[in-house]
């Protein structure tokens, strides 16, 4: 007795196959006399089912057959039919010649057999999928919401078959720029006309939501179609971008709501994967700042390479305790170690070091709030300079093969504290680089969605009803998602020979009051969209525009595309080593002016006049 409905469906799937084969059987003899009933040789037809059932039961189940749910037959499907029936026909045709030698057996039952097999497998399993696609058609769905897909392609059609299988979304019909597909159909779905007429197909057919199912489209094409759509006063939503889809397939769970990250994300990063793979799988490594916002990335990423052993050194402790706490529940062999730690604790390095032996370094660790450093300059130094050179001193000394320190497009003529200290970490890095360690920087701007970034900062103040701050009207900042940012130091941490300044292509800078903007015209809440954005001036240390490159920085391409190298004069160690001893006499006597004017003396691009300002008290 069967109790399990599947395997009643799969028994009732058996038994119309075989049952099919037999009617397959039956109607080639009786197709090959002309319809004559009873036809010659009859008994002889009938003598052959036994082993027409045998051995078409045997090649079904070696092909699969009763796996396929009918619901969703494709070509695959009538594929493995196909290669049943020419087999099976075969396989009949020997058993029946070692028997009988084929004796009053027509050898036209050969051709006629898999045709009728093919037809008769076939046939029902597409007929039951075109009506349960089409049931729709044919049942009350005056509760299901009426849909307009943005986009005839791939993704879109893909996304329309899936909502006719679904009772709560009902396609009604296709936008697309295309002129080809214009007065077409896709699954019984009118290709409408370009996205510029879309308020007259509104009109005409009254949809309740808009889906944007272009997953390829760059940030211009998606900021004219959200520019459209947003004027409609409808619902939107959109399939993810195809780097951030785990597989090729479409599917209406990943409809979401419309991101900053949509209009300000870029083109699919291609990567090296196997390279980047082979320069981690099996090797010990180091992230500092492991539990921050890159940082915590980096380590995901780096995980899924297979390290030996990944280290995580992190100073506080409940970023620590979250990472480890999210990568606990993942199911694999590979250490995981978590160090609770300060990078300006040398005796706690050489601890770390000497018990773990990382071969691969990312120093992502380093204080980064731009205002706020300006008021706390003994600390940044103290973090983002004595920090990095306890860490590459270390790092030397055990002979890491590799060392990769992640910079900013501030440290490009740097008017603030985190940019100047960002860049002595840069300058130092690359001044230790010897034989047995090749140090490396990787240097971009703004990551979307990062602790400290403008993005979460204008989402709180959205969320509590406004105003938005922008510090100038001009303000303009290069932006890429923070897997793309950790993808490319993982492929430039894998180039890197030693003493290269990696420069990511940020794309082209967005104007701050743009961002707010959009951001206000994405808000989830109807409300909150006559948000209020004000202008309060530029904060200590701001510049109103980022660069990514010094004047005598010669660019030069990679073997990546999206990774530029900054060839730079080399670096006269023992004038910067002279600077970072000043700056630690300054640090001990708590010298802040003092170590203003060391910073400014070694780096005259860095001009402080009154940069000590006084930060507003917190109730």
């Amino acid at each position: 007795m069967i109790n399990s409905p599947v395997m009643s469906k799969r028994l009732l799937i058996i038994i119309h196959d075989i049952f099919m084969a037999v009617a397959a059987w039956f109607l080639s003899w009786w197709i090959r006399y002309n319809l004559d009933f009873p036809f010659p040789d009859m008994k002889t037809c009938l003598s052959s089912i036994p082993v027409i059932i045998f051995l078409q039961g045997f090649v079904y189940w070696r092909f699969n057959l009763y796996r396929g749910i009918w619901r969703f037959a494709s070509l695959p499907d009538l594929w493995n039919i196909f290669r049943a029936s020419i087999l099976g026909a075969m396989l009949i045709m020997m058993a029946l010649f070692i028997f009988t030698r084929l004796e009053a057996v027509p050898r036209s039952i050969l051709l006629l057999y898999p045709i009728f097999l093919m037809l008769l497998l076939g046939g029902p399993r597409l007929g039951y999928r075109y009506w349960k696609d089409k049931s729709l058609k044919f049942t009350d769905n005056s509760d299901a919401k009426r849909i307009f897909i943005l986009g005839a392609g791939r993704a879109g059609e893909m996304l329309a078959r899936e909502m006719l299988r679904d009772d709560s979304l009902l396609p009604i019909g296709f936008i697309d720029d295309n002129p080809e597909l214009f007065r077409s159909e896709i699954h019984g779905i009118r290709v409408l006309g370009p996205i510029t007429n879309l308020s007259t197909y509104i009109s005409r057919h009254n949809p309740e939501m808009i889906v944007i199912a272009i997953p390829s489209a760059t940030d211009e094409e998606m900021q004219a179609i959200v520019k459209i759509t947003e004027m409609t006063d409808l619902p939107v939503r959109t399939l993810p971008k195809i780097n951030e889809m785990m597989t090729n397939k479409t599917s209406i769970k990943e409809l979401r709501d419309l991101s900053i990250d949509d209009l300000l994300g870029r083109s699919k990063v291609e990567l090296d994967w196997p390279l980047i793979q082979k320069g981690i799988v099996n090797k010990k490594v180091m992230v500092t700042g492991g539990g921050g916002s890159i940082g915590s990335e980096l380590c995901r990423q780096i995980i899924n390479l297979n390290p030996k052993e990944l280290i995580i050194f992190e100073r506080n402790e409940f970023n620590l305790y979250r990472i480890l706490n999210e990568f606990s529940a993942y199911e694999t062999n590979i250490s995981v170690r978590g160090v609770l730690g300060d990078i300006c604790d040398q005796i706690k390095l050489e601890e770390i070091f000497n018990e773990f032996a990382p071969q691969i370094v990312f120093h992502a660790a380093a204080y980064k709030h731009v205002p706020l450093l300006e008021n706390e300059v003994r600390e940044a130094v103290k973090n983002n300079i004595f920090g990095t050179v306890n860490l590459v001193n270390t790092a030397e000394k055990y002979a890491v093969e590799k060392f990769i320190f992640i910079s900013t497009d501030k440290a490009v003529n740097p008017v603030n504290v985190l940019g100047v200290t960002k860049r002595l970490g840069e300058l130092y890095s690359l001044s230790k680089n010897v034989a047995n360690t090749s140090f490396s920087v990787v240097r971009f701007g703004n990551v979307l969605g990062s602790d400290g970034s403008v993005v979460p900062a204008f989402q709180k103040q959205i969320e509590n009803g406004g105003p938005i701050t922008v510090t100038h009207p001009e303000m303009s900042r290069y932006f890429m998602t923070i897997q793309e940012a950790c993808q490319l130091i993982l492929q430039s941490g894998v180039m890197g020979r030693g003493g290269e300044v990696f420069v990511l292509d940020m794309g082209k800078p967005v104007k701050i009051l743009y961002l707010a903007e959009q951001m206000i015209r994405l808000s989830k809440s109807t409300a909150n969209r006559n948000v209020e954005i004000q202008v309060v001036g530029l904060r200590p240390g701001e510049k109103i525009s980022e660069e990514l490159f010094y004047d005598e920085e010669v660019m030069e391409d990679t073997s990546h595309e999206k990774i530029f190298l900054a060839r730079d004069k080399e670096v006269d160690l023992q004038t910067l080593q002279k600077t970072i001893n000043k700056l630690e006499h300054a640090s001990i006597k708590y010298q802040q002016d003092e170590m203003l004017l060391i910073l400014q003396d070694y780096m005259p691009h860095f001009k402080k006049t009154n940069n000590i300002v006084k930060l507003p008290k917190v109730n």
